[in-house]
């Protein structure tokens, strides 16, 4: 168990260590979020009733969607430029490389989300603590199994990559326009309710509102922490085989 910890610190340093030294690119990554933030929040006014309870889970979910289910377009790059092979014939544990990297993800993530917060407050956000530090927990073990996901696809697209983007972007805005993270499904055509229902993005999208709106008791909120759960669980088993097939 030592071992797995300092080989889950020595990777979880080394994916960290370009972040500390180019911090501006953590904001760089927050600009498209900050936009739908500043612009489309504003535009929603009263449209569903207190927009920033509303918007600002939906942007947290979204910078999780863009931020870790894109985190293996590091490995990606490591592994066309022969920098993972590398790592891959030391001592290091697979698993402790897979958590290592999924960690790095993960605190990018919280990093950027409290940012958000604090810059929604002055717009009229309502921080209700408990609320608060729950979503951030339920969005970081979602991240974990997106990153983890992310990774797989990675180590599946080696060597054109081609198949990490085509399938990262088809993905990607499907899951976000059907999940109501922009504009309310209430009032979406029949078949677009139904999509949205199979969305597993959907729940984790309730939860947080009511997460963020201090409502813990919800049943949306159960709903999203087993969606979460299960989308990390998955995406732990299906990297941690990849990772231990090698390369």
């Amino acid at each position: 168990m030592t071992t797995f910890l300092r080989d889950t610190a020595t990777v979880f340093a080394r994916e960290l260590r370009p972040s500390l030294r180019n911090p501006a690119a953590m904001l760089f990554d927050m600009g498209q979020p900050l936009l739908f933030l500043f612009l489309f929040g504003s535009l929603l006014g009263g449209a569903v009733g207190s927009s920033w309870q509303w918007f600002v889970p939906g942007i947290l979910v979204m910078m999780c969607l863009t931020g870790p289910m894109s985190s293996g377009y590091t490995l990606l790059v490591e592994l066309i430029g022969g920098a993972m092979e590398r790592m891959m014939v030391t001592p290091l544990s697979r698993t402790a490389m897979l958590i290592g990297k999924s960690m790095k993800a993960v605190v990018t993530l919280v990093v950027q989300a409290v940012l958000i917060i604090v810059l929604a407050l002055p717009l009229g956000f309502e921080l209700h603590a408990a609320g608060v530090l729950a979503g951030l927990a339920q969005l970081a073990i979602f991240g974990v199994g997106l990153g983890a996901l992310s990774f797989v696809l990675a180590m599946k697209s080696v060597p054109s990559g081609t198949l990490f983007y085509v399938v990262s972007q088809s993905l990607l805005f499907p899951l976000l326009l059907l999940s109501g993270v922009l504009l309310p499904l209430e009032t979406a055509p029949g078949w677009l309710k139904v999509l949205g229902q199979i969305n597993p993005v959907t729940y984790i999208v309730d939860a947080q509102r009511a997460l963020f709106a201090g409502n813990l008791g919800e049943p949306s909120v159960l709903y999203g922490t087993l969606t979460a759960c299960v989308v990390a669980a998955i995406g732990l088993y299906l990297g941690n085989r990849a990772m231990s097939k090698g390369l």
